[in-house]
């Protein structure tokens, strides 16, 4: 075995252990891990910004005599303002910028990633099926198909009227079809805990072959 790789699975085998030593409680090796891993990640990123985003996107169009570059210099330059109470209120145009901004991106991908791909996928379910040919199968999948996500939008519709005791209530259809939508909800989290527990546990698996394999390794190195 290469010294290199020996030092790099000697470090894993080390960072494993302390972290599963949290079964016994909170602990200093727990905490070191953790800390060396939030080091880690940190510097990681702010590294990929500087030379992805803030580079690219500041540095270059600055050097460039972009006009685009300076007015977003200028407004990372008001946003850095926010740290000082004093000249907190320059830095306000600027975070405004980047909420609307990025409002826009996350409302605009969850219509046209998600919404319109839902509505037509629901739609072209019905696409080309004949009973006559006997796709019966194929029809009542694409009526669940639609159902599921009608109900499932239908949840997140909060309007309703006034009753005459003075409540709020929705109308019968509205209710039921709620009803079957915060069910289709509830199966959807549950498969996506499930897979986010089958990988944490796969996760695990792997880091408890490789500590059984690093002392197979260290018993026949002594």
């Amino acid at each position: 075995m290469a010294s290199s790789e020996f030092f790099i699975e000697a470090i894993a085998f080390l960072l494993t252990l302390a972290v599963l030593f949290y079964l016994v409680g909170d602990n200093f090796l727990f905490r070191a891990a953790i800390y060396i891993f939030i080091g880690a990640s940190a510097g990681y990123v702010t590294v990929l910004l500087l030379q992805e985003v803030f580079a690219p996107q500041k540095i270059i169009p600055i050097i460039s005599g972009s006009g685009g570059g300076i007015a977003l210099a200028i407004l990372v330059l008001l946003l850095f303002a926010k740290a000082f109470p004093p000249l907190s209120k320059l830095g306000t145009p600027s975070l405004a910028f980047m909420v609307g901004v990025g409002a826009a991106i996350a409302i605009g991908g969850a219509v046209t990633g998600t919404l319109f791909p839902q509505t037509s996928a629901a739609i072209n379910a019905f696409e080309g099926i004949s009973l006559f040919e006997g796709e019966g199968g194929r029809l009542l999948e694409a009526i669940l198909m639609l159902l599921v996500t009608i109900s499932t939008l239908v949840y997140f519709q909060f309007s309703a009227r006034r009753g005459d005791d003075g409540k709020y209530r929705r109308n019968p259809i509205t209710r039921v079809l709620a009803f079957f939508g915060k069910i289709f909800i509830a199966i959807t989290f549950g498969v996506l805990f499930a897979g986010v527990f089958s990988a944490a546990l796969t996760a695990f698996i792997e880091r408890v072959d490789s500590i059984i394999n690093f002392i197979i390794k260290l018993r026949e190195l002594f």
